[in-house]
């Protein structure tokens, strides 16, 4: 097992830069997701660390090693990718002891650590079947298995469940985290889902256009977001974004509507409310023009406009919410569920 550290990290193609002096240091054991929207250059860099890209400017290390011009083979990493990569003429024994063929263990060797791995990933029954034989589920644990066999300092992990249906997403999420915790390999994984990132991480590092918004916890990021970017794309569903400033400690909304904080900031700024922690009350002073109920039988959301401005909002309701689209609701919101973001950087207000 082994610490990984990244110091300022960049990577070109060409003139273009595409990853910005991204650091951060992973423990020795730990499991941190590296999530964000198609493009931001978190694949990127997964496979610099792997070692399939090379390095433009900064360094990694796993363990105490620098390994910027080490070749994949000698980091004593596993990957296992999106598309599983399974040779299809080989069984399933086959697939997951060829790397170690490689390695030159003996056949003994190779056979106890295919058959182990096979134990724990609950696929001994399918050892002799080729990768067409198999469900996507099925394929995704013998490409873990791969990985588990070669017993290596880190696993990495590129959007491994984006091809497998949702419930079996689910199913698999969590054998990989269990997986991961029985081993106690440091672990990176690359994902755009951030339920996934926020369900799997011991941290989060959320990648926006190959620049870190933030790196910590997931309730750390859900709790105290670093700016409106991460705020909007942790928790689901997505943050309320609101025009607004304050005046006289309080912070009014662009309707006019006041809602009591304790800011002793004086200036404009963005508004977030989570639709969660809208609270339906017949006193509330955030009116919403309801649209559309969306019902999904534990909790309702209501999508709508705020009165007044147009501006749109969607609360969060516990059960059942049977009204009419066109009708008036009431919410309120507590000072403490209010995020302040400066309306010109987007970036975190403390209050």
């Amino acid at each position: 097992m082994a610490s990984i550290v990244l110091k300022d990290l960049v990577k070109n193609y060409g003139k273009v830069e595409v990853l910005h002096k991204v650091t951060g240091q992973f423990e020795d054991g730990e499991f941190i997701v590296i999530v964000g929207p198609s493009g931001c250059g978190k694949s990127t860099l997964l496979r610099m660390v792997a070692g399939l890209e090379t390095v433009s400017g900064g360094e990694i290390y796993i363990g105490d090693k620098l390994v910027n011009d080490l070749e994949p083979a000698d980091r004593d990493i596993a990957m296992v990718f999106q598309n599983y990569a399974l040779y299809p003429h080989m069984s399933v024994r086959e697939n997951m002891a060829y790397g170690l063929k490689i390695r030159k263990l003996s056949k003994v060797e190779i056979n106890k650590r295919v058959d182990e791995a096979a134990d724990i990933l609950e696929i001994k029954d399918y050892l002799d079947r080729k990768p067409r034989q198999l469900s996507g589920g099925q394929r995704q644990r013998v490409a873990m298995g791969r990985a588990i066999v070669r017993d290596p300092q880190v696993f990495l992990f590129d959007e491994p469940l984006s091809n497998l249906d949702a419930k079996l997403r689910v199913q698999m999420r969590l054998e990989i985290r269990k997986l991961q915790r029985r081993l106690g390999v440091t672990s990176i994984y690359v994902t755009h889902d951030q339920v996934e990132a926020m369900t799997l991480g011991d941290r989060l590092m959320v990648l926006n256009g190959g620049y870190v918004e933030q790196f910590g916890t997931p309730i750390d990021l859900y709790d105290r977001p670093a700016s409106v970017f991460v705020a909007g794309f942790i928790g689901s569903p997505a943050m309320n974004f609101l025009k607004a400033k304050t005046i006289g400690g309080n912070v009014e909304l662009s309707n006019g509507t006041r809602l009591k904080t304790n800011t002793k900031l004086d200036l404009d700024l963005t508004l977030g409310i989570r639709p969660e922690h809208l609270v339906a009350d017949p006193n509330g002073v955030i009116e919403l023009e309801t649209e559309m109920f969306e019902q999904l039988g534990a909790t309702t959301l209501v999508h709508g406009r705020l009165a007044g401005s147009g501006e749109q909002l969607v609360a969060s309701m516990p059960g059942h919410v049977a009204q009419e689209p066109g009708s008036i609701m009431k919410f309120g919101a507590n000072a403490d569920a209010l995020h302040m973001f400066d309306a010109a950087s987007g970036k975190r207000l403390e209050q």
